[in-house]
């Protein structure tokens, strides 16, 4: 005698799963605002510094390395 086991996810977990992963994007939203408003005090910041030291080469914030995660995040985005 053969038997067929079939597993069936429990219709409360799938739901409980859609809804975490809406939910990481609104977490991530939530972090975008945070560091929009980091980027512009960094930006002030930066003009700051280099008003009181104008013959500075300083990298006061490492934007080069910020563009690169932002550009790989716009990559994991694309479909």
């Amino acid at each position: 005698m053969k038997y067929k086991l079939i597993i069936k996810e429990d219709d409360s977990d799938i739901k409980n799963f859609h809804q975490e992963r809406i939910k990481a994007f609104s977490e991530i939203e939530d972090k975008l605002e945070v560091i929009k408003k980091s980027l512009r005090l960094a930006k002030i910041d930066t003009v700051k510094n280099y008003r009181e030291n104008p013959n500075s080469y300083d990298v006061v914030y490492g934007t080069d390395l910020i563009s690169d995660y932002l550009n790989d995040i716009e990559t994991l985005l694309q479909q």
